[in-house]
């Protein structure tokens, strides 16, 4: 089952963070800092801060650091990424090296692990555990069994056209519906399939062909016929598909049909027996892309069966040959590592097997990383903060000049319902239903899928679970989820060495506490403020408000689309609108939560800055990165969230305390006149 955050609220990030709370006349002075929290190493002093920021904070480290074989890019939060995945390490092996009772959480993470790492019995079997799939397929007789076969696919996480999840409904938050969305494509985006480039051409070339190579590894006959007619059909889907602009506005993609509106809209497959067959009884769906399930449906009819079985194996070999013999492992890395995304080496075969139990187990080993590695002093102070951040953002909301009252109302209503998650979940899901064995990878595999599909669908007709989280404490990210207007921080992102209890305030409120108000802000984003406190589509703007917010956010869109990571490649503002909301929103509001947490004291001076540049450098710390060009590209056209130097400067040209904090002028690389300045909140 895909799981799909609505609105492109997750976001990645990392950062560092000494949480203090608003001070009153009864509170204690806090603790002299120990360190400032600047990470000199990095600086490049023959750039000026004025001229460009980002390279003043991070050039010797761009400079000095080399992206690891094994990842398409590096960045300064991936530390924590290593880290997690260090201490996730720790506690698979040991379970593996545990002799538990069967059935036991012990036993299914250590046997999980062990059936990834018996590189011998996965090689030994070759391609034999495709058989069955192979052979479900081999038994259509006609195009009218397509939607049995697609929904037994969607159920063990094969891919198809069509994609379905299960989500609280946007439009009645209380209550659980299905959304259908548009799929199909084994490129990142329509345009590598759609655009006369050199660099999409090659990339195209190089898919053709890799689709060939592992049609042969599983032995299927005439395997460059049978690309060519793939990769035609994948490029007929790619016309089809939205935009990835237009597919992130919720304003668009909530299309709520009935089934048998459904069925009208895409005559040529049998919806409802797709929905049996998933064990779905609903009388109405969402549909996200309407046009393209329109399409389909002669595409459907029009493309013969023996086009379709080869597809439906394509997807079968795509999404299960990590998990095949060394060949097909390689094989897919060489394709989707090194071609599409630059990378020379592929991880060591330890890190995949975390990934993967991390992947089917995600809870349970969550349950044990927090015992290990949080203690409840974290989860305290950062409910302290996540308080700091939204008294700051509801004193920023009363001074807003281009709102009004009515408005203003209605969003310090959303805000006051604001629902703050920290650390973990406050309940464990249960994972007793899946089986797991030690000499069983593909298996295992195909069962947890199988659960988790069936305990997404078992959601429909109950109450909304309040206390669900849609990542793991191990996760080294965060989210803003707008149909249950929820703030949501793993404990992984709170750990060291961004979460620095030694340093002083400034450099973790421009780190972690920018994340929070990130967070915060995608609540009012241009898509998640078309919801209200309950979660609910529902218009709480002015029609004049609404306007001068679409206004600003123009500005935003046109400032982005200006910058030019690679030479034919822009940043698209559009697509990146609502994470650059949020990254301006978050540092403006980390900005004033320092100030309250000064409670009128004057910050201290360390390390010869001062407690504002100490901020911004905070902020600027926590977005060094570096990309492969081909990873690049790849971010530039499928990823809402800009590439991280842009994170950095860009938002930072629209703050006036940066400005008045480095005595920026006229003529500065960095410098953006007041007037052009975008504040929005």
């Amino acid at each position: 089952m895909k799981h799909v955050l609505l609105g492109g609220a997750v976001i990645g990030m990392s950062a560092c963070s000494h949480f203090q709370a608003v001070e009153t006349a009864e509170s204690p002075q806090p603790q002299a800092p120990l360190a400032s929290g600047v990470i000199h190493a990095h600086f490049d002093d023959s750039v000026q801060p004025q001229e460009d920021f980002y390279r003043w904070v991070n050039g010797t480290w761009l400079e000095e650091t080399e992206i690891p074989a094994d990842r398409s890019n590096y960045g300064a939060f991936s530390v924590l990424d290593d880290r997690a995945e260090q201490q996730l390490r720790s506690i698979i092996e040991t379970a593996a090296e545990t002799d538990a009772a069967p059935g036991s959480d012990t036993q299914k993470i250590g046997d999980f692990y062990t059936s990834f790492m018996d590189v011998e019995t996965v090689n030994a079997l070759g391609a034999k555990p495709l058989a069955e799939e192979f052979g479900r397929i081999d038994a259509l007789t006609s195009t009218d069994e397509l939607p049995a076969l697609m929904a037994h696919h969607q159920l063990v996480n094969i891919g198809g056209i069509y994609g379905a999840y299960i989500w609280q409904d946007a439009k009645q938050s209380d209550q659980y519906t299905v959304y259908f969305v548009q799929s199909g494509t084994g490129l990142p985006d329509r345009d590598y399939y759609l655009e006369d480039t050199e660099d999409f051409a090659r990339i195209r070339k190089a898919y053709r062909a890799h689709i060939e190579k592992m049609l042969t590894l599983a032995g299927i006959e005439a395997p460059a016929t049978k690309a060519e007619a793939i990769f035609d059909l994948e490029t007929e889907l790619a016309r089809m598909q939205w935009t990835k602009v237009d597919s992130r506005d919720i304003s668009k993609t909530y299309n709520k049909v009935t089934v048998d509106e459904l069925a009208k809209l895409t005559p040529n497959f049998d919806w409802a027996t797709f929905l049996t067959e998933m064990g779905i009884e609903l009388d109405a769906v969402v549909v996200a892309q309407p046009s393209f399930f329109e399409a389909t449906s002669d595409l459907i009819a029009n493309t013969d069966l023996a086009t379709w079985q080869a597809y439906l194996k394509w997807q079968v070999i795509d999404d299960y040959a990590p998990y095949l013999s060394q060949e097909f492992v390689n094989g897919d890395f060489d394709f989707y590592g090194k071609t599409l995304r630059g990378t020379p080496e592929i991880r060591p075969r330890w890190k995949r097997g975390v990934a993967v139990v991390e992947e089917s187990l995600g809870e349970v080993l969550g349950r044990i990383y927090v015992a290990e590695h949080f203690p409840p002093i974290a989860k305290a102070r950062m409910e302290r903060l996540v308080d700091n951040l939204l008294l700051a953002y509801e004193q920023s909301i009363k001074e807003l000049e281009w709102m009004t009252d009515d408005t203003k109302a209605e969003a310090l209503k959303k805000l006051a319902t604001f629902k703050p998650k920290i650390g973990y979940p406050d309940k464990w899901k249960d994972y007793s239903a899946l089986e797991v064995r030690a000499d069983d990878l593909f298996g295992n595999m195909v069962r947890s899928n199988l659960v988790e599909s069936r305990r997404e669908i078992a959601k429909l007709g109950g109450p909304v679970d309040p206390d669900e989280w849609h990542m793991t404490p191990q996760t080294v990210n965060a989210y803003y989820n707008p149909v249950a207007n929820e703030i949501v921080f793993p404990a992984a992102i709170l750990q060291p060495p961004f979460f620095n209890l030694e340093a002083e305030d400034a450099i973790n409120y421009g780190g972690i506490g920018a994340v929070i108000g990130h967070e915060i802000g995608h609540g009012f984003d241009d898509q998640g403020s078309k919801f209200d406190g309950e979660g609910n589509l529902n218009n709480w703007w002015t029609d004049a408000d609404r306007q001068a917010f679409d206004a600003l956010g123009k500005q935003l869109i046109e400032q982005y689309n200006a910058y030019e990571p690679i030479p034919g490649y822009k940043v698209n503002g559009q697509l990146t609108l609502g994470e650059n909301i949020g990254d301006l929103g978050g540092l403006s509001i980390a900005y004033e939560a320092y100030k309250l947490a000064l409670n009128g004291r004057p910050a201290p001076v360390l390390d010869r800055y001062t407690g504002e540049q100490r901020l911004f450098i905070g902020w600027a710390q926590v977005w060094a990165r570096k990309y492969r060009e081909e990873a690049l590209i790849e971010r530039i056209k499928s990823d809402p969230h800009s590439p991280s130097e842009y994170r950095a400067n860009g938002t930072l040209e629209n703050v006036p305390a940066f400005h008045e904090a480095f005595n920026t002028r006229p003529g500065d690389g960095m410098w953006k006149a007041p007037e052009d300045r975008v504040q929005i909140w």
